[in-house]
């Protein structure tokens, strides 16, 4: 009788356990709810260094990194999506930290806010049509807000010459795999409420007739404050062309090329720039990337950057990343940047047409 009783008790305690992971097993996990939910959500964080030989506080051709010598807290970024299909789904996207201040719509811009809500929209897909509605970002560039969607620590002069995002409606038709049609109207560049009463027409293509080529295509034709972001007057025509085109060259080798021309009509004048960009992504192996970009921007009546009329602007940047795994990136970069008038400014006050940075930057993402 006592080793019945001695082996039933064994056996309880030996099956508690089991019993125990079994009822562990059967709760959810926060991941297995959301992928059961179709909701999404993904984020990265984004540090860095970097340093200038000119005071780029004082002037600088580019959006974000205008540090001299400085560690920054660049971006923490989170997007919550559920886009399904077929039927109703939504995006939410926030950039919290120092990059945040320089992305705000009209009529927030100015603030030293470390906090944007970048995109938030609701959409509808039916079959080849999907139509969204809120902020959203914009169809035009090579180079992305979100640091993980580039291969470079700094953007490109042509990032800060394009529209960061639009507040409207937007349309896509994808009737092959390889056409998609987009067409839209919104409140104009970057303004969450309209600066005026006036529209602004969104409409683009993308193209890719092989897996190896793409072309993106995308127009913004309408009527804004000659500083959209501030709703600065005078109004007038302000009209966006940009082409982007990607060719994979191999599994190790990819180029890519951006143009773009741009005007703006404030009064009785009109202001013009134009913009080319090159670039060359090369995977020196499973965790080493090499990315090249050269660029030219011609700032025709000193519009785009309020300094001399007829400046042309030239960089050229090579960046070293380093990927231990697929959810950190160490990204070093050299830039060079030179203008054909002297516009960069010395610590001391004295001029110069040449920029030198250097930046080193840490990605996670999660």
């Amino acid at each position: 009788m006592k080793k019945l009783l001695v082996a039933s008790a064994v056996s309880a305690a030996l099956a508690a356990p089991a019993t125990a992971l079994a009822q562990q097993a059967r709760i959810p996990t926060l991941s297995q709810v959301l992928d059961a939910s179709g909701i999404s959500v993904n984020g990265y964080i984004d540090a860095s260094y970097s340093w200038a030989n000119r005071n780029q506080q004082a002037f600088t051709d580019r959006v974000f990194d205008q540090q001299n010598n400085s560690f920054s807290l660049n971006q923490f970024g989170l997007t919550v999506a559920k886009q399904p299909k077929e039927g109703f789904g939504g995006l939410v996207n926030l950039t919290v930290g120092q990059d945040a201040q320089f992305i705000h719509s009209f009529p927030e811009f100015g603030t030293q806010s470390t906090f944007d809500l970048t995109q938030a929209y609701g959409s509808y897909s039916a079959g080849a049509l999907t139509v969204i509605g809120g902020k959203f970002a914009t169809l035009a560039g090579t180079e992305v807000i979100a640091s993980t969607g580039n291969t470079t620590y700094s953007r490109s002069i042509l990032f800060g010459a394009i529209p960061f995002t639009h507040t409207g409606v937007r349309a896509s038709y994808a009737p092959s795999d390889t056409f998609t049609l987009y067409g839209g109207l919104n409140n104009g560049w970057d303004q969450l409420s309209d600066a005026n009463r006036n529209k602004t027409l969104e409409i683009g293509a993308t193209f890719n007739p092989t897996k190896a080529l793409t072309f993106t295509a995308s127009g913004y034709f309408g009527v804004d404050p000659a500083n959209p972001q501030t709703g600065a007057a005078p109004s007038g025509e302000r009209d966006l062309i940009d082409i982007v085109a990607n060719f994979i060259v191999s599994n190790s080798l990819s180029l890519g090329a951006e143009v773009l021309t741009f005007k703006q009509d404030f009064g009785a004048a009109t202001a013009k720039y134009d913009g080319l960009a090159l670039y060359g992504n090369f995977m020196l192996s499973s965790k080493y990337r090499a990315t090249v970009r050269g660029e030219y921007f011609d700032d025709k009546n000193g519009f785009h950057f309020s300094t001399a009329t007829g400046t042309k602007y030239y960089e050229g940047t090579l960046c070293l990343a380093f990927l231990p795994t697929s959810s950190v990136e160490l990204r070093g970069e050299v830039r060079m940047d030179k203008a054909s008038n002297a516009v960069y400014i010395d610590s001391g006050g004295s001029t110069s047409k040449t920029l030198m940075t250097f930046g080193a930057q840490g990605l996670y993402k999660f």
